[in-house]
């Protein structure tokens, strides 16, 4: 990839402007490029471009130097690297990153400012991770707090998320990462997320619903959208004609890429027809499981280019896919301008300390006796001891499961923070043991042991 580009760079420095093929130009306009580049492009080519190749890569055209596109999780930190084709961590020793608040800290900054800089930060640090892609924002709108997400999004209001969500997206693309806004549209709830059929008013969609991702598209220009699990109106949400076709490919013009929500597609002839442009991560170990999917049957794989073929699907309609891909692909993956970025630097650290210190929220700091001033800020001068209880003092808070799993260089704890100020003052109990739950189960913890440390703490706390 790298040798080539700077061959032709050579060549028209030369003078021979008319060697280099308009595609691999980076002083003509991107849809000339596209253009020229899908002339140059077998069928087989351009439906390679629209499903993923590993968990989180996707193809380019090796054969007239087009790279793919490497995907990342981030939407508050980019995701350690995940092996090619399954879901285990790779092991790597140079993924460790900045863990970046997350969006509801943001949101609750109501500083526009402190989003670009957000955006920016995370940008250098994907750079640096040679990602093209990261998944984020989220910016559903938050409806019910029983949503395991919400921490993810930006609140529940749609102007604020719209407000935080267009700096974040324009940050990040500065420096040649694109933004891939989530979940479009209507994933509001945990209880069966993936699909629930959402019945939705026209109103209550433009009013709450969809303002964000309307700002995100119109003000923020994204270049990708994430399609969600549900459905809508009877029609999975990753391509659904009415979501993708008719409001954001129609109504808001949008010029980018849609992606579907990792296992989000469910049927071929809609994902042809109605708006899904790369399906990623439809439950498939590569080509390392006789028993699961390779890469080459998913729905927009194989089987699309057999009704491709059979003339059951439109080409003119492949051509659009790949050409909003390649252009894409020339604005990350191609950008010949971007830099290398960083990671975990006294730059970044510094945009994470300061949301979160404008996004903490304080609800109550009443004084503990009449006359007094509030608690906090804590004056260690007036205390011998102080005591924090409880398990989040030693958690690692920066690991929101799943996507939003975070592998960080340094992670400080509200105790290691706590002690760092005071020194021997502080204390330490437990109060209580926190069962630890994964996707399968949840950790027990017998009830002796919660008896004895909440005794512990008690008699702590007395003194």
């Amino acid at each position: 990839m790298k040798k080539l580009l700077l061959s032709a760079a050579m060549i028209y420095a030369l003078g021979c402007p008319a060697a280099v093929p308009t595609y691999l130009d980076n002083s003509r306009d991107l849809d000339s490029r596209v253009a020229d580049a899908l002339s140059r492009m077998t069928l087989e080519e351009k439906v390679a471009l629209c499903h993923a190749q590993s968990k989180f890569s996707s193809a380019g055209v090796p054969r007239l130097g087009i790279p793919g596109l490497w995907w990342s999780d981030g939407p508050h930190g980019v995701r350690a690297e995940i092996n090619w084709d399954n879901w285990e961590y790779a092991g790597w020793t140079s993924d460790s990153i900045t863990a970046f608040p997350a969006l509801s800290c943001l949101s609750a900054t109501w500083n526009p400012d402190l989003a670009l800089a957000y955006g920016n930060a995370l940008g250098e640090e994907a750079l640096y991770r040679e990602k093209d892609v990261i998944l984020g924002p989220g910016i559903n709108i938050c409806r019910t707090p029983m949503n395991g997400r919400n921490f993810e999004y930006m609140g529940e209001d749609p102007f604020l998320t719209s407000r935080m969500a267009v700096p974040y997206i324009r940050g990040l693309q500065d420096n040649g990462v694109a933004a891939s806004v989530k979940h479009f549209a209507l994933n509001n709830q945990e209880e069966d997320r993936m699909y629930i059929d959402v019945q939705c008013s026209p109103r209550a969609l433009h009013e709450i619903y969809l303002p964000a991702f309307r700002a995100a598209v119109t003000e923020g220009e994204a270049w990708t959208v994430m399609g969600a699990y549900n459905r809508i109106d009877g029609q999975y949400a990753s391509h659904n004609d009415r979501m993708l076709n008719g409001i954001l490919k129609g109504e808001w013009d949008f010029d980018g890429v849609v992606v579907s929500d990792w296992g989000g597609a469910h049927d071929t002839l809609e994902a042809a027809a109605n708006g899904l442009d790369v399906e990623m991560g439809s439950y498939t170990n590569g080509l390392t499981s006789e028993s699961a999917l390779s890469f080459d049957e998913y729905y927009l794989a194989n089987p699309y280019l057999a009704l491709l073929r059979e003339g059951k699907v439109s080409r003119e309609t492949l051509d659009d896919k790949a050409g909003r891909i390649l252009k894409l692909i020339f604005r990350t993956s191609m950008n010949s301008s971007r830099g290398f970025g960083c990671v975990a630097d006294s730059a970044h650290y510094a945009v994470a300390r300061e949301i979160g210190r404008e996004g903490i929220v304080l609800l109550k700091n009443s004084p503990v006796r009449k006359g007094e001033r509030p608690l906090l800020p804590v004056d260690a001068s007036k205390y011998r001891r102080i005591l924090v209880v409880g398990d989040n003092a030693v958690r690692n808070l920066c690991d929101g499961g799943g996507s939003s799993e975070l592998k960080v260089k340094d992670m400080v704890s509200p105790l290691r923070g706590l002690a760092a100020l005071w020194g021997d003052k502080i204390e330490y109990a437990p109060g209580y043991a926190a069962g630890r739950a994964s996707y399968d189960e949840v950790e027990e913890v017998s009830q002796a042991i919660t008896d004895s440390l909440r005794a512990d703490a008690v008699e702590k706390a007395r003194g």
